[in-house]
């Protein structure tokens, strides 16, 4: 591996650096994305029952809103109606909103670096295959038109190698990258048909 990064030359390092990354991001991106940290699918009807005739304890609250993602978000509906229990369904639906537009932040989040890593990858393999280019052009230069054997072989090798790995930096990282795109898609989806339907089950609370 070593002589393989060797031969590539320098421009192969910020491809390094980059696949780190990528894997960093991907590890933490699956760890943060678990159906049970995002929106646990019966979360959303035990809040209801707890609430269901009256307003939960702050304990009861906090517990919700530390449980996962959604729970923040049914949270801020049960301490907006417990700040005021006369605030309108505009304003209880607008405070969920909010909150939902916070969570969906926090599922976004690296989902942009991951991209920007899926399409300078390439770019950066392109760049390194130019200078294996430019060291071929100069293995032809040399005095009496003979070019040097083993500059013309470091060129190729540099501009096959970061292509390559070029490649195989941007091909993962754009799979998991539309991977977890459509998982968060997913996600906001199913919390805000729950915050819908939180706000009509909050609304019969209200006095």
């Amino acid at each position: 591996m070593f002589s393989i990064i060797q031969a590539a030359g320098w421009p192969i390092w910020p491809l390094l650096a980059c696949s780190i990354v990528a894997l960093a991001l991907i590890i933490e991106r699956f760890s943060s994305l678990k159906t049970q940290k995002v929106a646990p699918p019966k979360l959303l009807g035990e809040a209801m029952i707890v609430s269901r005739t009256t307003l939960p304890s702050p304990d009861v609250v906090l517990k919700l809103e530390q449980n996962s993602l959604l729970g923040e978000v049914l949270a801020s509906g049960l301490r907006a109606l417990g700040a005021n229990p006369r605030i309108s369904e505009a304003d209880l639906r607008s405070t969920l909103e909010g909150a939902g537009r916070q969570a969906a932040h926090k599922l976004e989040r690296y989902l942009a670096a991951l991209a920007t890593i899926a399409s300078a990858a390439p770019l950066l393999g392109l760049l390194g295959t130019v200078i294996g280019m430019i060291e071929i052009f100069g293995a032809q230069t040399g005095s009496a038109g003979n070019g040097n054997p083993a500059q013309l072989a470091q060129g190729i090798s540099m501009a096959l190698y970061n292509t390559a790995f070029g490649l195989m930096v941007a091909i993962p990282a754009l799979i998991f990258w539309r991977y977890f795109r459509a998982r968060v898609d997913g996600y906001l989806l199913t919390m805000e048909l729950a915050a819908e339907q939180f706000v009509r089950h909050l609304n019969k609370l209200r006095k």
